[in-house]
């Protein structure tokens, strides 16, 4: 634990007092290469920091919430839909919402499979035929 708190103690605020800060906005172009160079690794820290806690509360600005949700089924079509009319259901059916099922539009259970990979509540429309 000695280490991290020299590190925390000395270390970094001796590193941070001699970085090149100037006092006013014309000591910026006062500042020669050598300590442009050595303002580099705090400035990457910092823009590291800032774009790790942009990602964290911007859930919109990370990539690859948009999977594709239909791996499969009519991927030809612009938009899959299917009609059935209610009359000719002539038992329970279940139909499928998750996209998994290998004898679509009905449900083969394959939600269960991506239900416990993805720890999701997936499960089929299920009409019943009224006697």
């Amino acid at each position: 634990m000695e280490p991290i708190a020299h590190l925390v103690k000395v270390s970094v605020p001796n590193y941070l007092s001699n970085l090149p800060i100037p006092d006013s906005i014309g000591g910026w172009f006062q500042l020669g290469v050598k300590d442009w160079f050595s303002l580099i690794p705090p400035t990457a820290v910092l823009v590291g920091i800032g774009y790790m806690s942009y990602l964290s509360f911007c859930p919109k600005a990370r990539k690859g919430n948009c999977k594709r949700v239909n791996s499969k089924i009519k991927l030809l079509n612009n938009k899959v839909v299917d009609v059935l009319d209610i009359e000719n259901i002539t038992e329970n059916v279940a139909f499928c919402r998750c996209w998994k099922t290998k004898n679509w539009p009905y449900c083969d259970g394959s939600h269960a499979g991506h239900n416990s990979k993805c720890n999701d509540n997936l499960g089929p429309l299920v009409i019943n035929k009224k006697n």
